[in-house]
């Protein structure tokens, strides 16, 4: 039997097409009244009056009470994709806490226990539905296809945001119980038949460790996790290294603040000055302290883009768990026990930072932490990203030359074609045919024959050093010049 929903959604479905036809049928006039046509068609009167007068379907229109804009919902349905696409598909608690975050930026008020479920109703992309745990065995022998979804996500990753080799981290928490021993061969006499006993120092209390490991063969420093209230001794700092960090929880462990604290005062500023490109990836388990809004806003706001394993994979899966952990333990363990052989039978906070760091040092060899991640199959997809990458990247620079010789010939050719257009136009008459040499010669001696014709004789010039003579007037009565006509003897005689 389908879902109510659906039915629901096919039932009005097919009353708007009916509203369709009838409202076609009275703009067309073969039906005159209302009443008659939501009698013929099966609807109903107010409503297909309504809709005459203007009104929208109501799946169309966006009800006033919702607290989130069209763009916000729209940007919130993205975010649950995109976590799906990741293998992090959220809780209903998780939309709704996310959801309340956006609302507190704007001084909303915090959206109801039922709210997401009337969100799936109206957004037919998403949907409820339970997820399916698996272990081990059943990811390696029944479902391969789920661990081979995981190393699509981190491929396609890769290649959609350009992720080098060396901006790719795992990280995740280990913890410890401070005085107990690794379980180890140990020689005894032959005449014991049941397991030998190893004694344990007293103290069992818990202390976490959130370690991060790098694809290339290094690990970003320690974050400890401590049992205590709210003090912690300055001694503890006497002998850790000046880049580790400790925190404290009530009972030793990870809390949601912890994991956004190790985000952003520890991961973040340390690998800030190690990036090679413009994204980093995150490899990360299902872990509560992952999976909150603020640790994913974080992530996208500093270009992280967090990949979240399979449920119940991690050991499958995860770098730190396949390789790295279980050396770090052993060797823990061991300084403990060589600690026990002294005759010391309490390990505190302060024999473990004087134990954990050595241990450490022991067990997150580059080699180690390479073979790590070659035993979860990372490298070899990152590789094969690689090369997708690099081979995009030829394509993408073969079209740029292309692109660079097809707009060197196109401004070849303009200059040609301007070239074409800036040449003479002038025109000879010929009686047989001629050589080049022969049409520049007869253009030549038109231009020549042409100039003589239009140049007239230029007056000549005085030589610089001669002075200008003005003329002098002639003497009307005598003739003589130089006389004024007043002055001259002949007119005054008379």
């Amino acid at each position: 039997m389908p879902p109510i929903r659906k039915k629901n959604q096919k039932n009005l479905e097919e009353q708007e097409g009916r509203i369709l036809l009838a409202i076609s049928d009275l703009k067309n006039g073969r039906i005159l009244r209302v009443a008659q046509a939501a009698r013929i068609y099966n609807i109903p009167r107010m409503t297909l009056q309504d809709r005459l007068n203007g009104t929208q379907q109501r799946s169309l229109v966006r009800a006033n009470h919702h607290k989130l804009t069209q763009s916000e919902e729209n940007s919130l349905v993205k975010w649950i994709l995109d976590l799906d696409r990741r293998g992090l598909p959220p809780r209903h608690s998780l939309v709704r806490d996310m959801v309340n975050y956006l609302l507190l930026q704007h001084g909303k008020l915090q959206v109801g226990k039922n709210w997401v479920t009337n969100l799936i109703k109206r957004r037919p992309e998403i949907d409820s539905k339970f997820a399916r745990k698996y272990n081990y065995e059943r990811a390696k022998c029944e479902d391969p296809k789920i661990i081979q979804d995981h190393f699509n996500r981190v491929r396609d990753a890769i290649s959609e945001y350009g992720i080098l080799p060396e901006d790719i981290y795992n990280f995740d928490e280990t913890g410890f119980a401070m005085g107990l021993c690794a379980t180890a061969k140990v020689i005894t006499g032959s005449d014991r038949y049941a397991r030998p006993k190893l004694l344990q120092p007293g103290n069992r209390e818990w202390v976490t460790a959130i370690e991060a490991t790098n694809s290339t063969g290094w690990a970003i420093p320690s974050y400890i996790i401590f049992k205590a209230k709210k003090n912690v001794r300055l001694a503890w700092f006497d002998e850790l290294p000046s880049d580790w960090r400790i925190n404290i929880s009530e009972n030793g462990w990870t809390t949601d603040q912890i994991g956004l604290e190790w985000l952003k005062t520890h991961f973040i500023p340390y690998i800030n000055g190690r990036s090679m490109g413009n994204y980093r990836m995150l490899i990360l388990d299902g872990h509560g302290s992952h999976l909150t809004p603020e640790f994913d806003h974080i992530c996208t706001e500093n270009k992280i883009i967090p990949i979240c394993m399979p449920p119940h994979s991690s050991h499958l899966l995860q770098p730190l768990d396949v390789g790295c952990f279980a050396v770090l333990k052993r060797h823990y363990g061991q300084l403990v026990e060589q600690r026990m052989r002294l005759g010391f039978n309490h390990i505190d906070k302060m024999d473990f930072l004087t134990a954990f760091p050595q241990a450490r040092t022991a067990a997150y060899k580059a080699q180690t932490i390479q073979n790590s991640f070659a035993a979860t199959g990372l490298n070899q997809e990152i590789n094969q990203a690689v090369i997708r990458l690099s081979k995009a990247y030829e394509i993408l620079a073969n079209d740029v030359l292309l692109t660079r010789k097809e707009n060197y010939d196109l401004r070849a050719a303009h200059e040609k074609e301007k070239q074409k257009r800036q040449k003479s136009k002038k025109q000879i008459s010929i009686e047989h045919g001629i050589t080049s040499e022969e049409a520049q010669a007869l253009v030549q001696g038109q231009v020549e024959a042409s100039q003589a014709v239009t140049t007239t004789p230029a007056e000549p010039e005085l030589p610089a050093s001669q002075a200008v003579v003005r003329r002098q007037f002639r003497c009307s009565g005598c003739g003589v010049e130089g006389h004024k006509i007043n002055r001259c003897p002949s007119r005054t005689s008379s």
